[in-house]
């Protein structure tokens, strides 16, 4: 693990500390069934505004990265997202709880895209996959110990818990203010020796970037499948007749393989061709999924979900660092908003649909039209993605004011990074004069201090848990 910059640990040790106190969301579905005593139709629809905050929190949190930076993006997220775990301590109003988790959602997802745009800025290309996988280890090591320590917790009450995130995300934006430089690329000077703020893009302008576009709407595929186990498998369990404990032990076989194996999944695939690799990946939630079609023992819906999780520590790396990839450096920010939005939009379709089909035509029609759209995901990442993710597809498609998209064909190079940061957009009738003329990136800014299973389980016991565990998986993997 050696060989990552200082700054890279702080952010780790960060991530580790917030995800650590997770409690919110782990226990939310019985904080709100059991002690405020609302409906479990209720807190489902609680939950889902956790994730329609994401939605909009994401591409917020890239937009204020790129503009106003990386570290107070991530400060003022952190303690908007400790605010609002302190309110649900006091609040009991159903508006008001719903105002509140719908705030929450915004705040914690805005603070994904400065994560992700921080590593981009700070690791060599060649190592970002390995970082990235890193920070996803920590995300599952530190919801893992939310899950457990917060089961053994539960004595001091769900306020308490709530309070105790409060307090941990308090101390996570403590460690990114102090210890975590800004590390957002300054724009070159302009005529007037001014400094550009850069240009004003849109979301509209970022997915104008053909490749990227792509990208996205395959994520947004793969992310709704990824998704779908954590609504639709403890109800198909408990149409095979199994109960909410043997869910929680299958589940638990997800925390359990990413803490344990993670890691050496990295390892394993650190020098593949990343185009190669979400095809496997994708592949593997096609056959975890399409297989809890065809199992009906907890032992066979264990195997299932080891498949699909390979294809999670697969996936989620390997995906932020194409992210990371594909976005120019002043937009950085804003790609990783795009791609997070996408994410919250999967996590959001799939409690919807995955209760519905299961109610309706039944488990294995949910299970194999996963694997269907698994597999659709699979060939488009092979047929149209191959050119843009292995360095063949020419830089500079516009987006916005005067500048190019993604420079997908750019190694991790200082050169081929400044050339994608400002190309005019005539760049495509002279691409290597316009790159040649691209005024070099200046260094990081400096300006600041440089110095669960458990959960899963009693969810399901409440019938709404299931939406829970999937807003909860859908933040963790949101690198």
């Amino acid at each position: 693990m050696s060989g990552l910059p200082g700054g890279f640990w702080w952010l780790w040790l960060s991530t580790l500390v917030n995800r650590t106190g997770a409690f919110v969301l782990t226990f939310l579905s019985l904080f709100l069934t059991q002690e405020l005593g609302f409906s479990g139709w209720y807190a489902g629809l609680v939950v889902a505004l956790h994730g329609l905050g994401g939605i909009a929190g994401s591409p917020l949190g890239g937009m204020l990265s790129d503009r106003w930076g990386r570290r107070p993006t991530m400060v003022t997220g952190h303690l908007a997202a400790a605010a609002c775990a302190a309110s649900l301590a006091v609040v009991t109003s159903p508006w008001a709880v719903a105002a509140v988790v719908l705030l929450m959602g915004v705040a914690m997802q805005s603070v994904r895209p400065a994560i992700g745009a921080t590593i981009a800025d700070q690791v060599p290309e060649h190592d970002r996959r390995r970082a990235y996988a890193l920070n996803y280890w920590a995300l599952n090591l530190g919801f893992a110990i939310a899950a457990i320590g917060g089961g053994a917790a539960l004595f001091l009450g769900y306020r308490t818990l709530f309070l105790l995130e409060a307090v941990a995300t308090t101390l996570c934006a403590l460690i990114v203010f102090v210890r975590l430089p800004e590390t957002r690329p300054e724009v070159p000077l302009d005529a007037d020796g001014k400094r550009d703020a850069g240009p004003r893009l849109t979301t509209l302008d970022v997915l104008r970037d053909g490749p990227f576009r792509t990208l996205v709407l395959l994520s947004l595929l793969v992310c709704t499948v990824f998704s779908t186990p954590w609504v639709g498998l403890p109800l198909t369990m408990t149409h095979q007749g199994l109960s909410a404990e043997s869910y929680g032990v299958v589940i638990a076989v997800n925390g359990v393989v990413i803490v344990g194996f993670q890691l050496l999944v990295n390892r394993i695939t650190e020098k593949r061709s990343p185009v190669a690799l979400l095809v496997t990946s994708s592949l593997l939630f096609a056959v975890g999924t399409g297989a809890t079609a065809l199992v009906g023992t907890q032992l066979m819906f264990a195997v299932t979900v080891v498949v699909w999780t390979i294809g999670e520590m697969v996936y989620v790396p390997v995906n932020a660092a194409a992210t990371a990839r594909l976005a120019p450096v002043h937009a950085r920010g804003r790609y990783q908003g795009v791609m997070g939005m996408a994410w919250s939009i999967g996590g959001f379709i799939a409690p919807v649909t995955a209760g519905w089909v299961v109610e309706g035509p039944g488990p294995e029609a949910l299970w194999f039209g996963c694997a269907a759209v698994a597999m659709v995901a699979a060939a488009g990442y092979a047929l149209l993605l191959r050119r843009a993710l292995s360095g063949e597809e020419p830089a500079g498609e516009p987006v916005a004011g005067g500048v190019a998209a993604s420079g997908s064909g750019a190694s991790g190079s200082g050169a081929s990074e400044a050339a994608r940061a400002v190309v005019p957009r005539d760049a495509g009738k002279a691409p290597a004069a316009a790159a040649s003329q691209a005024p070099p990136v200046a260094v990081p800014s400096q300006t600041g201090p440089a110095t669960a299973p458990e959960a899963a389980s009693a969810g399901a016991r409440e019938g709404s848990g299931a939406a829970a565990g999937g807003g909860t998986k859908g933040e963790v993997s949101a690198v």
